[in-house]
């Protein structure tokens, strides 16, 4: 890559790491320039806009890094020393469109098609530095004049890097190559100045580690270990958003390990390491913490369309309820009676906090209390009115519950791992063969409110609504019943009633 300006860190160990870590970086830098290249009519086109209005233009950031690292998509990060006004300016005549809900913060976004019909989303955002005090929950953001003042102010090295345009000059000040290709995360200056600025990085550290399978350097993790209480200070929202991307990585468990074995996770989320239980000591339960995790990535592996925020957070918080819930049997024997159903309203608190949405909150939360029904199956037990209750239970979550319930599993037994698994086809085969006598997915009593009211000669009211519920449940035990039956199953229901 031409014009290359690498302060590099000193080499770590041995000729032989140095030697991979050059080849490496030849390896990164031919990716970066066809990365570079397949964007660069676009990218070229806005910064000779910035250079002839008199202002520089960079590629930076995560932008740079996943172009070295071969994967860069078409959400483009610019840095730019022109100010947000100056910048809507140069960028409204050339983009086919501009907003500016980021402005406050010194970002403006743009959407430009290249010849070629792709899209490119842009985010082009003034040189700035962000800092908290201690008693506030928002970045003071001010104005750079250069940069490299720019680059310092970011995370890590892999994201302080830059590509001036046009002409692609790489600027890489604090050796983020070198960091890039040995898989590092560090910070551009001391980890502690770093995290003081914007204590979210901390959580940041643990999100790219499972994102992109890399390393926080030692002095970064020593530094979260001490700071992990400054993450306190931070938004709820900024919280919860960087979770969901840590959880919906290639690899959650190695950010949730970092997160717990820093102590973050105690701030933001301590349910989650609170289930590293101690074990008694005939070893007569399973390690939850690490049971936990197992689960979570055998749920991945059942996921269909892309990474399910709904699914991962309940395999995730399916066993929450344990800590409080255990038990230790005059037998010897260790329980956790209906810690699905404390684990629930946990879930729901714990999210709540963390300002999920409602919906979100309550398809987790329900995820959670149903995780343990289908251990009731047996061998097959259930008569078909079981089926149905498990069915309409679960309603819209019912996919959902079937890939957790098969995730749950985590027994090195392979003999009765398969007979779980089997069991588990078996009540899938009996909720297809129902399914195709009715529609299970809604079930409804076989008379409305409206039939009721005229068979029983009462208005609208208390009443009503417990007819309903009775006849829904003879809808479940009984499947579909003649009108005949149905009203005769009705009028014998409301002879037992006091009226």
């Amino acid at each position: 890559m031409p014009n290359a300006n690498n302060a590099s860190h000193a080499p770590h160990s041995g000729d032989a790491t140095a030697t991979a870590a050059a080849g490496a970086l030849s390896r990164a830098q031919r990716r970066a320039v066809t990365e570079l290249l397949r964007v660069s009519p676009v990218a070229d086109d806005l910064g000779r806009r910035f250079a002839d209005a008199g202002h520089t233009l960079a590629l930076v950031g995560g932008s740079v890094r996943d172009a070295l690292l071969g994967r860069l998509g078409n959400d483009l990060d610019f840095t730019t020393d022109a100010r947000p006004e100056q910048v809507l300016r140069i960028v409204r005549p050339w983009a086919d469109a501009v907003w500016d809900v980021g402005i406050a913060f010194g970002t403006v976004g743009a959407r430009k098609a290249d010849a070629a019909g792709n899209d490119y989303q842009i985010e082009i955002t003034t040189y700035r530095s962000e800092a908290y005090d201690r008693t506030s929950r928002k970045p003071e953001v001010s104005y750079g004049d250069s940069l490299d003042e720019d680059l310092v102010r970011r995370d890590f090295t892999v994201n302080a890097m830059a590509v001036v345009l046009p002409g692609i000059e790489f600027v890489d000040p604090y050796g983020g190559l070198e960091d890039l290709a040995r898989r590092v995360l560090r910070t551009p200056g001391t980890p502690q100045e770093s995290f003081s600025d914007d204590p979210l990085r901390m959580m940041r550290a643990a999100r790219f580690a499972a994102q992109l399978d890399f390393d926080p350097a030692p002095e970064v993790v020593t530094a979260m270990e001490d700071m992990a209480e400054r993450i306190d200070i931070v938004s709820a929202e900024r919280v919860r958003d960087e979770f969901n991307k840590l959880v919906l990585s290639a690899q959650p468990r190695k950010g949730l390990q970092i997160l717990v074995d820093t102590g973050l996770a105690d701030r933001v989320f301590p349910e989650i390491p609170a289930l590293r239980l101690e074990r008694d000591e005939h070893h007569r339960h399973k390690d939850v913490y690490q049971h936990t995790l197992t689960v979570l990535e055998q749920a991945m592996g059942l996921e269909e369309d892309g990474p399910d925020l709904v699914l991962r957070l309940a395999a995730l918080l399916h066993d929450i309820g344990k800590p409080r819930t255990r038990r230790f049997e005059p037998d010897g024997r260790v329980s956790f009676h209906h810690h699905e159903v404390v684990g629930a309203k946990m879930t729901k608190s714990r999210m709540m906090k963390l300002k999920y949405p409602n919906d979100l909150v309550k398809d987790v939360s329900r995820l959670v209390e149903l995780h343990l029904r289908f251990h009731g199956y047996g061998t097959g037990e259930w008569t078909d009115s079981a089926v149905r209750r498990y069915v309409r239970d679960a309603g819209p979550l019912l996919e959902r519950l079937h890939k957790l319930t098969r995730s749950d599993c985590t027994t090195r037994n392979k003999r009765k791992a398969a007979a779980l698994a089997r069991t588990y086809d078996a009540l899938e085969t009996r909720i297809e063969r129902l399914k195709e006598q009715e529609e299970l997915d809604s079930i409804r009593p076989d008379l409305d409110g409206n039939q009721i009211m005229q068979i029983l000669g009462v208005p609208p009211g208390p009443l009503v609504g417990k007819a309903y519920q009775y006849m829904l449940e003879q809808r479940l035990e009984n499947g579909p019943m003649e009108h005949e039956a149905s009203v005769a199953a009705l009028k014998e229901w409301w002879a037992q009633q006091e009226h």
